[in-house]
């Protein structure tokens, strides 16, 4: 597993190409629209183009390089990065931690619904800069685009990965190239590298600080370089990056030495970074710049299958079905999230129809992401004893950068940021209630000790007058102590319907915080008559539990730890293999619950998603040809007893009647 996994990990070219082509697709097409945001309709001006070139220079520098590129990557578990890495590795720490990683996955999900229209919408726009005066119908090729996109998920992105890297060298190429044309016209806009001139237009240009909400557009793809740590690696990550910012400077660079030959004009309407072209590669430049917003736009779809997977494992949301459509690893299509995510990106263009108009919308999801990040980055730094003062230091930086950010990106709010923050707190919605039900939940459910039943299983299994219900019985447990099992399978096995068999299983599955550990431990409580395994899989790990567990039996008949052979007499003298029948205990909330309301609601809820959510046995990946469910209900409160009054009659009255 490991060499197949980490052969791009090494410092490579074929890496750094990889890299180039997966991670910096979103960060990487922000030139197409982040001047004019921070520009829109006001006057170009020295001081507003100097200080946004000031600000986007130290934006990077800090947040992406310093936090991102520098200091995060370094919280890997095991290879792996994202905010659901990032919470594994600080969870047991402190149980509030949940909270940032849950609001910060959420964010980042939400995200997904606004970079592709953004950017493909960005890149399009750019042919009414080439067909000046004629108005283009870019919301139906937007969408047709994204109709595509989505569409090709199901078949893998095998093929089409392997343009990535092309596609975003020649853009980052491209980008550097046009911006030291433009760059060369006015090198002196590179004094605009000193913080002076970022602090005199946050401090002394006309609602200056307001500016931030479009700065932040340049840094929005930072998160992505974490969440992608374990397709590329650290080195490949931060070696390329040193290229990319670079070109992304160049670019910047040169729009604002353009705009500056524009003083005292407005450029409502146009797009800084198409002025800066030479005409002849207008529309090539349109082209490419289409194909990277493509390439950006299918690493935020990869990344949120990932993203919900990593959920579905640890809890945090209600199974799905998830295919695996190419044989690369980590590979994954998840079909319910495809099409919601396509539903959403059209939803956007529809809506906000222009790309400067989506721009209200973009950024404020992300920055209560990576505010987030910083929260679950400052207690990593605390377990791996980092210098207090460093701690210290960093965390309040941060936070102030990201604060700084949040409060500028609120003005977004009305004009359409609410749309981001109402998908994010859908989303939210969903993960606490998975989350807050099983808290709920387990108060209440009854664990019971193996022990005590082990002679009564025994006998059962021994009871001819019963007749048998399956050689091998198999039940998938909830429960963490390999000495203990809920009172309810008990319940299922000697009294719903007493089920005699030979052997009894109980197979529990726990969720560990490596992310492609992939382990199992066999326990004897009464040898060849009731056996446990526990699987221990990385939260990274598709649990396929009847593959799984007819390979360790097949690995304890080898090792004559158990005899699977049918106890039938027909059967055993043919050495045939014995039946093997599953049973999934699956709960319900009973109408006899009191509960207080909040719970109640939580609860109600819970069981809704699971009823929309996949049956347990698919999700587990049992074969259901030999499933069994059992529906049991929930009993979570002492029911207050019925009022019951009896009535005794005597019997001359009722022999009158």
């Amino acid at each position: 597993m490991g060499q197949n996994h980490h052969s791009h990990h090494q410092l490579s070219v074929a890496g750094l190409l990889i890299t180039i082509g997966i991670i910096f697709g979103d960060i990487g097409t922000s030139p197409l629209y982040v001047m004019g945001a921070i520009i829109g309709d006001k006057p170009i001006s020295q001081q507003l183009i100097l200080g946004a070139l000031s600000c986007i220079f130290w934006t990077l520098t800090l947040q992406t390089t310093v936090k991102y590129v520098i200091i995060t990557l370094r919280a890997d578990n095991k290879g792996e990065g994202g905010i659901f890495s990032l919470y594994t590795l600080v969870r047991r720490y402190r149980k509030w931690l949940i909270a940032p990683a849950i609001i910060g996955g959420a964010a980042l999900l939400a995200d997904g619904i606004i970079t592709p229209p953004i950017s493909v919408a960005s890149a399009i726009e750019g042919l009414e800069t080439y067909y000046k005066g004629v108005e283009i119908p870019t919301v139906p090729i937007v969408i047709g685009i994204l109709i595509l996109l989505f569409t090709i998920q199901q078949f893998g992105t095998k093929f089409v990965g392997r343009a990535f890297g092309p596609v975003m060298l020649t853009w980052f190429s491209m980008i550097a190239v046009f911006g030291v044309i433009a760059l060369a016209k006015d090198p002196a806009v590179l004094k605009a590298i000193s913080p002076v001139y970022a602090y005199k237009l946050l401090v002394q240009y006309p609602q200056g600080f307001w500016l931030l909400g479009g700065v932040f557009l340049c840094t929005t793809g930072a998160e992505a370089l974490y969440s992608d740590l374990g397709h590329c690696g650290r080195p490949n990550i931060r070696v390329s990056w040193i290229f990319v910012k670079t070109t992304l400077l160049l670019n910047y660079f040169g729009q604002g030495a353009h705009l500056l030959s524009m003083e005292g004009q407005t450029i409502k309407g146009l797009k800084p970074f198409f002025m800066i072209v030479p005409e002849p590669f207008l529309l090539p430049s349109v082209i490419v710049a289409t194909l990277a917003a493509i390439v950006a736009s299918q690493a935020l779809i990869s990344g949120s299958f990932t993203l919900i997977n990593e959920a579905m494992r640890l809890g945090l949301w209600p199974k799905v079905k998830i295919n695996y459509p190419s044989d690369i690893k980590g590979q994954l299509y998840i079909p319910s999230v495809n099409w919601a995510l396509l539903a959403g990106c059209i939803g956007v263009v529809l809506f906000f129809r222009e790309s400067s108009n989506m721009e209200a919308a973009y950024g404020l999801s992300i920055v209560v992401c990576m505010l987030s990040t910083t929260l679950l980055l400052t207690y990593y730094m605390i377990r791996k004893k980092w210098n207090p003062v460093l701690i210290i230091t960093l965390s309040l930086v941060f936070l102030a950068i990201e604060t700084s950010f949040m409060i500028a990106n609120l003005e977004k709010f009305p004009h359409g940021g609410y749309i981001t923050l109402l998908i994010g707190f859908v989303l939210v919605s969903i993960m606490y209630t998975m989350t807050k039900a099983k808290v709920i939940s387990k108060r209440y459910i009854e664990m019971v000790k193996l022990h005590n039943y082990g002679t009564l299983l025994q006998q059962l299994s021994a009871d001819e007058s019963i007749p048998k219900y399956s050689t091998h019985l198999v039940y998938m447990t909830a429960a963490d102590r390999v000495d203990e099992v809920e009172e309810k399978v008990i319940h299922s096995i000697l009294q719903r319907q007493p089920k005699r068999a030979d052997i009894y299983w109980f197979i529990h599955v726990h969720t560990v915080d490596e992310p492609y550990k992939a382990e199992y431990e066999v326990t004897h409580h009464y040898e060849d008559d009731v056996i446990r395994i526990d699987f221990s899989l990385g939260f990274r790990v598709q649990p396929r539990v009847s593959q799984m567990f007819r390979q360790v039996v097949s690995e304890m008949a080898e090792n004559k730890e158990i005899d699977i052979t049918s106890r039938y007499n027909s059967l055993n003298k043919n050495k045939v293999v014995g039946d093997f029948k599953f049973i999934v205990v699956q709960k319900y909330l009973s109408n006899d619950n009191q509960l207080p309301w909040f719970d109640k609601i939580i609860l109600n809820c819970y069981f809704l998603l699971k009823k929309l959510s996949l049956s347990e046995p698919k999700a587990y990946g049992l074969d259901t040809s030999n499933v069994k469910v059992e529906k049991f209900p929930l009993l979570i409160s002492n029911v207050k007893p019925v009022q019951l009054k009896r009535v005794v009659r005597e019997k001359n009255s009722r022999a009158e009647h």
